[in-house]
């Protein structure tokens, strides 16, 4: 990835692409598919798949795809999240994320004080409560690696990923996080759109139908799947993945020095040259972000990598 400045290249992003069939197939990749990183927030919707399974209430879709989320606090995201809770019985004070202020610019000049709801995580931690109380598990320890829903989590990740993780460290969040290969999380999302991991179906449908609640404004998640008929899915530290239900595939990305600023482009530009994305300008945004110089437009990020097929 190359941000031009000026029509001088400034910086350079380096990092690798995977993309993955159901049957654990590499389809095409650049870089190193086999690069080691923490799957960090791109995780979220096999988590919600995994808390999903012990909640029978039918859930809204707005509800289903918080749960997904890294949402920017906005009020339509803090509404979800709340439901969530209040079919618990409970409300945001049992949440365990940390406090935090809201992602969103305009939301966070409104917020009085950090606070947990306005974590971008709340969705998944609400959710984890609820499955927690409809399955009879405790619930202050619901964030502990050796709790009954982490380990259920933990044994949907060993299935869908294809590989042990090398090591299981401490999200942002508080809840566990895995590390696998870029290989193995884009199997997870080729799974995830394919209907091989049990109860993915509703988590995934949820983010398709209700796009906004995975991300929100300005989000390439959410811009995304408002676009074309994929999941996409940002974590922290430069990875992002995606999943294509039509052609089966997973796609993952991971930036090596971890810069969000490169991810957008990024994903767009793999998706598009998969042929997953329409020419849609409302993409250009996420597509080519500028660099900025003297309070206007000098360059822009530009993505420079091919796919090879394996």
């Amino acid at each position: 990835m190359n941000v031009l400045r000026s029509g001088f290249v400034e910086s350079v992003h380096m990092g690798s692409v995977a993309v993955v069939d159901g049957d654990g197939n590499l389809v095409a990749s650049a870089g190193d598919p086999g690069r080691l990183t923490y799957a960090r927030s791109a995780m979220k919707p096999l988590q919600a798949a995994v808390s999903l399974g012990f909640i029978e209430d039918p859930l809204r879709d707005q509800e289903a795809a918080v749960m997904c989320a890294s949402h920017n606090g906005e009020g339509v995201h803090l509404e979800a999240v709340a439901s969530l809770l209040e079919r618990a019985g409970l409300d945001f004070g049992a949440l365990r994320c940390p406090p935090a202020w809201p992602l969103d610019e305009e939301s966070a000049r409104r917020a009085r004080e950090r606070r947990p709801e306005l974590h971008n995580c709340s969705g998944k931690h609400a959710g984890m409560l609820l499955a927690s109380v409809r399955a009879g598990f405790p619930l202050e320890s619901y964030p502990d690696p050796d709790h009954p829903l982490q380990q259920a989590v933990l044994g949907r990740v060993v299935e869908a990923a294809g590989e042990d993780p090398a090591t299981i460290g401490v999200d942002g969040c508080g809840v566990p996080v895995h590390a696998l290969s870029l290989r193995a999380m884009a199997l997870v999302y080729a799974r995830l759109v394919t209907g091989r991991i049990p109860k993915a179906d509703a988590a995934v449908n949820a983010m398709r139908r209700a796009p906004y609640l995975v991300g929100g404004r300005g989000r390439v998640c959410s811009a995304v799947m408002e676009s074309a008929e994929v999941i996409v899915k940002v974590g922290a530290e430069g990875l992002v993945c995606a999943g294509v239900p039509g052609a089966g595939i997973g796609v993952a990305v991971k930036v090596d020095d971890g810069s969000p600023r490169s991810l957008d482009p990024a994903i767009v530009h793999a998706l598009h040259l998969l042929k997953a994305l329409p020419d849609d300008p409302s993409l250009e945004p996420f597509a080519r972000p500028p660099v900025l110089g003297g309070g206007g437009p000098v360059g822009n990020l530009l993505p420079v990598f091919d796919l090879r097929a394996s």
